[in-house]
């Protein structure tokens, strides 16, 4: 977990050689430590957890502010800590 250099963005999680459940367990945790409103950048590399990172997220009450697939196989969820 590092902070990230992209704009708007607070932390960035990659995370794309992990698979569920570790994968929303992992983003869970980098949540924590964050103030209310920070925005989380999760980069994960399988459409399983593409699809369930998000959707347990949203359960837990965060705002999934988007899912994209660049490229690569890869997929980018960005979310921001429930406030």
């Amino acid at each position: 977990m590092t902070p990230s250099p992209l704009r708007g963005v607070d932390v960035e999680l990659d995370i794309r050689g992990e698979v569920c459940p570790y994968t929303f367990l992992r983003a869970k945790l980098a949540l924590e430590p964050m103030d209310a409103g920070q925005v989380l950048r999760v980069v994960l590399g399988n459409a399983t957890s593409a699809r369930d990172v998000p959707k347990s997220l949203a359960d837990a009450g965060h705002a999934v502010l988007g899912v994209e697939q660049p490229a690569g196989g890869l997929w980018v969820v960005t979310v921001r800590k429930r406030g």
